[in-house]
């Protein structure tokens, strides 16, 4: 399968159309944003890792019953997906207080939580991502009540299955987002990605932070920690 035109590109991926209507390929770059934007870097690397560790967790969740985009890994940086239109909602799923949690709320970083906890954001770049929930999601008619449940459904069964496969490793999940589509048939599944760009990760013992926070508060070790955690996941294989 090979690309065609390209149909967007955001901060971490290019998609290209295919021969195929319903697929798309998705290509990772090593640019690095933060702060809706307003940091800008490169970590070398990156989309090697994001690509491939991405790839991995959508095969592990397929078989513990989350339908997802993913369809084949063509090569390092490229994978052939389900076209989805994206539900503009970013889903956050929390175990552990950290970032613009305990920033928000004042608290400090690392209380693990009783239960975990689940928070939306608006996904729309020029308001920021601000926070809503249901009724809000609701009434802007970004989903349906059904879907809205559905996602949470799937959010909640992601976060037991990573939680538990980190763990393995020797890596807490601390936090994470993610994003559902909607396919040509319309049903709802798993999309966008799921790698050090989009999770915490904390060693289990040491508290290293193994992720994007690293580039965002400027901690070095950047690469080192993608390739760290890269590593723990093929070794884990």
């Amino acid at each position: 399968m090979e690309k065609a035109a390209q149909l967007y590109e955001g901060k971490a991926k290019k998609v290209f159309a295919t021969n195929d209507p319903d697929l798309c390929i998705v290509s990772y770059k090593d640019d690095a944003t933060a702060f809706n934007g307003l940091k800008k870097g490169t970590i070398v690397g990156k989309g090697v890792v994001n690509n491939r560790m991405t790839n991995m967790m959508m095969r592990l969740l397929e078989k513990k019953g989350v339908p997802t985009h993913f369809v084949e890994e063509l090569s390092e940086r490229d994978t052939v997906v389900k076209k989805v239109s994206i539900v503009p909602l970013e889903v956050i799923i929390r175990n552990v207080s950290a970032g613009s949690f305990a920033k928000r709320y004042g608290v400090e970083e690392g209380i693990v939580f009783d239960e975990p906890t689940i928070e939306f954001s608006y996904k729309n770049d020029d308001l920021g991502d601000p926070l809503i929930n249901d009724y809000h999601a609701i009434a802007l008619k970004l989903a349906t009540k059904d879907e809205i449940e559905l996602i949470k459904k799937y959010a909640f069964k992601v976060n037991d299955a990573l939680k538990e496969y980190f763990l393995s490793l020797g890596v807490k999940l601390i936090d994470f987002k993610l994003e559902f589509g909607k396919t040509s048939d319309g049903a709802i599944v798993l999309a966008d990605e799921i790698s050090p760009d989009t999770c915490r990760f904390w060693d289990v013992k040491t508290n290293e932070k193994l992720d994007k926070d690293r580039f965002r508060r400027d901690l070095g070790g950047v690469e080192d920690a993608y390739k760290e955690i890269f590593a723990r996941v093929t070794k884990g294989e």
